[in-house]
C-alpha cells in the first residue's frame, strides 16, 4: 500500500511539473505570435516596435527586459531576438529558473490590414 502511495505521489508531482512547464510554454508561444504580429504590421519604428513588445510582455506576464531585446531591419525585413529568464515553481516551494529565447524574422507588409467591421 505504501509503494502504491508513493508512486501516485511521484506521477503528481510529475503531472504538475508538467502542467506548469507547459502553460509557461503556451504563454511563450503565444507571446512570441505577438511580437511577429506587431513586427509586421503594427510598428513603423524600432522605438514604436519596442514598445509594442514591452505592452506585449506586460499583457503575458513575461518579465522581459528592454535590454535584452534586438531588432534590426533591412529594407523590408525586421529581425527581432530577446530572451527572458522565468521561475516556474515545477514542485511545491522548488522554483527552477527556465530559459526562454526567440529570434523572428518578419516581412514587414505593406498592406494595411482590413477592418474587422467595414461601413456600409
Amino acid at each position: 500500500m505504501v509503494k502504491l502511495l508513493v508512486k501516485l505521489a511521484v506521477v503528481a508531482l510529475l503531472a504538475n511539473a508538467g502542467y506548469r512547464v507547459g502553460s509557461e510554454y503556451l504563454t511563450f508561444i503565444k507571446f512570441r505570435d505577438g511580437v511577429r504580429d506587431a513586427a509586421m504590421f503594427k510598428a513603423s519604428t524600432d522605438t514604436e516596435l519596442a514598445g509594442k513588445i514591452m505592452e506585449l510582455a506586460n499583457e503575458f506576464d513575461v518579465p522581459l527586459e528592454e535590454s535584452a531585446l534586438s531588432i534590426e531591419r533591412r529594407e523590408r525585413q525586421v529581425f527581432v531576438s530577446g530572451s527572458y529568464d522565468k521561475a516556474i515553481e515545477v514542485a511545491p516551494t522548488y522554483f527552477y529558473p527556465w530559459h526562454f529565447s526567440w529570434s523572428i524574422q518578419a516581412t514587414v507588409s505593406m498592406i494595411v490590414p482590413p477592418y474587422q467591421s467595414r461601413p456600409r
